[in-house]
């Protein structure tokens, strides 16, 4: 295949989806009533794939796949040169997810062979199916319900699959992804807008990915009150009927066993060590010295995607709002893709 080619495919790609995202529906061609179709098709069979949320996750696809940042990316690898047979096993917690394990498969000289989740079965179909003919035929894939025939795997499941998955295929070359989430530090002195910034790391794509942040860490001092107005441009999301239920759930479940938490209507605050919390509820513990959070980050390292707070803190993290915009170079549970990709 002509590693050329798909990657002009590839900008072509994303042109196409940025002059989508700019069009109302007044001015749409036939492919455009296509797109918008299936949109409203994946949000009508997995509720939580919002036309909202399936419209940022192809905004930042479309801003991140330029040219400079593909062949930026690209050079740091030597691609292989026989073409093997990858299986994908994608998840579906939030939309176009397992995009990026596509894309890396293609741009490293193999063929993916990738089994959907049921949860996100159109888009990434529909985005292959364009980026191939905007590469004049050159990117090769395949769509299978059971993997078969295939030299090495790709899975991603939560930490239960994830066992059987590691046994599967263990006489297979393999990467098995287990269930993440990520946490965020608070300094003290950060701005509103930095906190509404936050806001957007816990609550996009209702809080259902790796990289949004579940677990919150807060001086000793720190007013709660602060994190709870900065959640104010999020409040709409109560309205969302499987949100809603998570959060009557867990709220009646803490009511019933009277464990103090605290409340605004559409999100609880709960002073818990634990790392992964429950949907529509954020864990969080003060802190006395960042010692403490250091040695958390330590602790649970295999279980935490990213760390959002102030560079200045030192804690090898992102700034606030960037959780959800990962580069290309970006790798989910931290394994380097295409360095695997590369030697297979």
């Amino acid at each position: 295949m002509n590693i050329e080619n798909q990657v002009l495919g590839l900008t072509r790609l994303s042109d196409y989806i940025k002059e989508f995202l700019l069009k109302n529906s007044e001015n749409y061609n036939e492919n455009d009533v296509d797109f918008e179709l299936l949109l409203k098709k994946s949000e009508i069979e997995n509720p939580w794939f919002t036309i909202e949320n399936q419209k940022f996750a192809l905004r930042q696809w479309a801003d991140l796949l330029t040219d400079e940042n593909i062949k930026s990316w690209l050079k740091e690898y030597s691609l292989s040169k026989t073409s093997k047979r990858v299986g994908l096993i994608l998840a579906g917690n939030i939309p176009l997810v397992g995009f990026h394990d596509v894309i890396s498969v293609v741009l490293s000289n193999h063929i993916p062979v990738i089994k959907l989740s049921s949860k996100d079965r159109y888009m990434i179909p529909f985005l292959l199916k364009k980026w191939n003919e905007f590469s004049e035929g050159n990117v090769l894939f395949e769509f299978v319900e059971r993997l078969e025939n295939f030299d090495a795997v790709i899975a991603t499941g939560s930490n239960n699959t994830a066992r059987y998955l590691e046994y599967y295929f263990k006489n297979h070359l393999h990467i098995i992804r287990k269930n993440r989430t990520s946490i965020a530090v608070i300094k003290g002195d950060e701005t509103e807008e930095e906190l509404t910034l936050l806001a957007e790391d816990i609550f996009r794509y209702f809080g259902l990915g790796c990289r949004n942040v579940t677990r919150l860490f807060i001086p000793h001092d720190y007013v709660i009150d602060r994190i709870f107005e900065s959640f104010i441009g999020f409040q709409d999301i109560i309205n969302h009927n499987k949100y809603a239920n998570n959060y009557d759930y867990n709220r009646a479940v803490y009511l019933l066993n009277q464990e103090k938490f605290w409340d605004n209507n559409f999100v609880m605050l709960k002073e818990d060590e634990k790392l992964f919390s429950p949907l529509s509820v954020i864990n969080f513990s003060r802190y006395s010295s960042l010692e403490e959070v250091k040695h958390f980050i330590a602790e649970n390292e295999e279980n935490i995607q990213c760390v959002v707070a102030k560079e200045e803190l030192g804690l090898d993290s992102i700034a606030f709002g960037e959780a959800q915009n990962p580069g290309l170079d970006t790798y989910a549970d931290n394994v380097d893709t295409m360095k695997f990709l590369s030697v297979i």
